[in-house]
């Protein structure tokens, strides 16, 4: 069963759009019946997709503060501002990735380290600074980090948010990241609470970084397909169930041994699981691809597009 994306309504046998990619009941499956952006692509202006709601009702909810804001951010209408983010919001996660990386340079370059750590890292003395939990999801520790984070959410986050939705792919995306950041920080806090019965007062553990929410990514990757194959610079082809089963094994060893590599092990076991567990879900929505290649000189995912559309989809 799947759920629809317009009104939560679970069916054996929903539609899929093919003009937005999500996934309907069938009295929300016609694309006028659930603002498909399409509509605005069409440059429909004799009105053939008019749903024939009264005018009147459309123009009490515009008058009011909230319908003129809704209008203002295209919320109710097929191609407003909101509409670019629709089916694009794997190249938006990735563009805030590196604004925020950005931003972390200035503040180390200014001497300001400790105010970027206010704000960006996950500590587990600090568990109370709410606003890191998600801030933290962005902020990257250096180049390479923020590199292989990337490379792992361009490539295969077009894939799971065609497959899900916008909307679905933005709340696995934000809420893997997070829980995974706080399991990172969870164990020594238990510890402390434990032996003292106070928070840590000395850091004991920080976290920062995009992994969690790239390996829930993989996750549901694996869960939809898990003998997909992901051509390592078209050379090496490597199943998605091996490569997961290769993390998992990684990951536990060096916890179990107290190897420290300067790897979030519990963060990456978390994300991989929350993964996993949410592909479970939403298997056998729609076709996925066998195979992914990913290397320098390959085609990958389409770009983003204009308003309320996504980008063009080139072969994974």
């Amino acid at each position: 069963m799947a759920e629809c994306d317009a009104c939560g309504k679970r069916e054996n046998m929903p539609y899929q759009c093919r003009h937005c990619g999500e996934t309907f009941c069938s009295e929300h499956r016609l694309p006028e019946n659930h603002n498909c952006p399409g509509l605005d692509n069409w440059s429909d202006p004799g009105g053939v997709f008019d749903s024939g709601f009264d005018d009147s009702v459309v123009t009490e909810e515009s008058s009011s503060a909230s319908g003129r804001v809704r209008e203002a951010l295209g919320l109710g209408r097929p191609g407003g501002v909101m509409g670019y983010f629709r089916g694009n919001m794997t190249y938006v996660f990735l563009g805030l990735m590196w604004i925020t990386f950005l931003f972390q340079i200035v503040l180390r370059a200014t001497g300001q380290v400790g105010l970027e750590r206010t704000i960006f890292v996950l500590q587990a003395q600090h568990p109370e600074y709410v606003w890191a939990w998600i801030t933290s999801v962005f902020a990257h520790g250096g180049f390479g980090h923020i590199a292989a984070n990337s490379f792992l959410v361009f490539f295969l986050g077009r894939i799971v948010e065609e497959y899900v939705g916008t909307r679905k792919f933005t709340a696995l995306f934000v809420v893997s990241g997070a829980l995974a950041g706080l399991a990172q920080i969870s164990v020594p806090i238990a510890v402390s609470l434990i032996e003292t019965g106070a928070l840590p007062t000395v850091p004991t553990a920080r976290v920062l970084g995009a992994s969690g929410a790239g390996l829930a990514i993989l996750g549901v990757l694996t869960a939809l397909n898990p003998n997909m194959r992901v051509l390592l610079f078209f050379v090496v082809p490597v199943q998605l169930r091996i490569l997961a089963g290769g993390i998992v094994v990684f990951s536990l060893v060096l916890i179990v041994s107290g190897v420290n590599l300067g790897l979030a092990n519990v963060a990456h076991l978390v994300g991989l699981g929350i993964g996993l567990l949410y592909g479970q879900r939403v298997k056998g929505q729609r076709r996925i691809p066998n195979q992914i290649q990913i290397g320098l000189g390959g085609r990958g995912p389409g770009g983003p597009g204009g308003p309320g559309g996504p980008g063009g989809r080139g072969p994974f």
